[in-house]
């Protein structure tokens, strides 16, 4: 049986890069199959799809909206918002003409990778209605490749029980375990993928788009699309037998040669000396480390004590104040006066809704263009080596993000550890350096929302064991607060577990001895 496919992809594309993704998609075999291609040139500055549509009579171009500056090096690429949202109108267009026009499969594919010649007809025999070929990539140089596929949300690649809690060591070994399952040439189902995805006419008939569901706050055009697959009961699967190649960047052009060379292809190297140096220049970060905090009426509490040890090794301070009703804002000008201070009063409290502050005081530390932001509470406290410690790591110029313990103090001298109270055996992100022009993706909650950005793990982080006193559950009238503030704000525990809320005041916690 012949089957027509539409193969097609929204490409703004370098031009050894496209060349490449070109010259693969001559090679694929199409033996009983009727191909026919479809490209956005979206501003490009060569004439390689005109070319290509002239030498191919079953070309189609399409041009691209209105021209928006799209910036990607040997680093990473930067994605903006409007970007993502103009792909997912090409894409979108492209499921149109596949369903106008009759065919049987729309093969959607991104213009930097280099398929192996089995690629389509390999898909089309697995009679899936939405199957990825997984590739793998390393979003950030010295991070180990990981692939275009994932579990569930943002890029989590781990399965866990909904509202259920779990440990870093089960994270670490559910994430391991997938990635595993996906070294074994096979066809596995998965929760969201994309970039060279075969779907069916089925599936386009039934609705499929990238469009944005507009209560959906996940950013990227193939989580809404694979959201939507999935709602309309479409299973999406991953298949590993004929892994592309990603040339993510241009400096991977040379790694496409012992590709090629692996599949028995001919190899012609690419000339790019004008493009990539043979010795890039690498910039210097800087080492400036700016505290970053949120207060509501801490100054009869930790405040005082946490910004003077904080003093002895932060270079600036930024701190957005929830509407405070004591002299919270005295004791933070008064304890940090000889440190630059970028210090906001919101007039009216929203401790209600986190998610809006925590943002709020991210829009306020990147405006003063910080190396690294160090985010604490006012109830949070280091080690006393931290100076040294903390100075040292923000000295490393391959790491972006740095993650610590926390340890939830119960009284001066222990803290607790139980089923419900185990958050120091997680490391968790405090330090992260800022880089601008990448997206940061929130989790929109209003409560436990994060103080940081879920992916800061798309960038390369280390840990450190530097250790971090949580010192917020020291006394009791502090913990029955916040048992009455978690059971105010979310009575239904959906942003939280109702069994740690209920355990704040168990009179007998396990307390273990803190020692230095």
């Amino acid at each position: 049986m012949q089957h027509r496919i539409l193969l097609a992809s929204p490409v703004r594309q370098k031009e050894h890069v496209l060349a490449q993704f070109l010259e693969s998609l001559k090679l694929l075999d199409c033996t009983e199959v009727e191909l026919d291609f479809a490209f956005v040139d979206d501003h490009n500055e060569h004439d390689l799809l005109t070319e290509f549509s002239i030498e191919n009579a079953n070309v189609r171009l399409f041009p691209g909206s209105p021209e928006d500056s799209y910036i990607c090096d040997e680093t990473t690429h930067y994605w903006r918002e409007n970007l993502i949202w103009k792909i997912a109108s090409y894409k979108d267009h492209f499921i149109k003409l596949a369903l106008e026009e009759g065919y049987d499969y729309l093969f959607l594919i991104d213009s930097d990778l280099y398929v192996q010649p089995q690629t389509l007809k390999h898909l089309i025999a697995l009679q899936k209605d939405i199957v990825s070929e997984v590739f793998w990539t390393r979003w950030q140089p010295n991070t180990i490749p990981l692939p275009q596929v994932w579990v569930t949300g943002h890029y989590q690649m781990y399965s866990a029980p909904r509202g259920e809690p779990i440990n870093q060591e089960e994270i670490i070994k559910g994430t391991g375990e997938f990635l595993q399952m996906l070294s074994v040439p096979g066809t596995y189902k998965v929760g969201m993928l994309g970039a060279c995805t075969l779907i069916s006419r089925k599936a386009l008939s039934m609705g499929i788009s990238f469009s944005q569901i507009y209560n959906l706050e996940l950013w990227g055009e193939d989580r809404h699309f694979c959201i939507r697959a999935a709602a309309l009961n479409l299973e999406l699967y991953a298949d590993t037998h004929y892994p592309p190649y990603h040339i993510y960047r241009e400096s991977e052009l040379e790694g496409l040669k012992e590709y090629k060379r692996q599949l028995g292809l001919k190899v012609e190297p690419p000339d790019i000396e004008t493009t990539v140096s043979s010795a890039p220049q690498v910039s210097i970060k800087g080492s400036k480390i700016t505290l970053a905090m949120l207060v509501r009426n801490e100054a009869n509490r930790y405040l005082e004590k946490i910004l003077e040890h904080a003093s002895t090794f932060i270079d600036e301070a930024v701190i957005l104040d929830d509407a405070s009703e004591d002299n919270t804002v005295e004791v933070c000008r008064t304890v940090l006066s000889g440190i630059p201070l970028t210090l906001v009063s919101n007039p009216e409290a929203g401790f209600n809704n986190e998610i809006v502050l925590r943002k709020q005081l991210w829009e306020m530390v990147i405006a003063t263009k910080p190396d690294w932001i160090l985010i604490l509470d006012a109830d949070e406290v280091f080690e006393d080596k931290a100076a040294e410690v903390l100075k040292e790591l923000a000295e490393v110029q391959e790491i972006d993000h740095y993650s610590f313990r926390l340890y939830d103090m119960w009284n001066e001298s222990s803290y607790r550890e139980d089923t419900y109270w185990r958050a120091h055996t997680v490391y968790r992100p405090f330090m992260v350096r800022y880089v601008p022009e990448y997206h940061w993706i929130w989790r929109e909650t209003p409560q436990h929302c994060g103080r940081i950005p879920l992916n800061i793990y798309q960038l390369p982080g280390a840990l450190c064991q530097l250790r971090l006193k949580h010192l917020g559950w020291m006394k009791a009238e502090d913990r029955l607060y916040k048992y009455n503030r978690y059971k105010q704000l979310d009575p239904n525990a959906i942003y939280g577990i109702a069994e740690q809320y209920e355990s704040i005041l168990d009179p007998h916690p396990n307390l273990v001895l803190w020692e230095e």
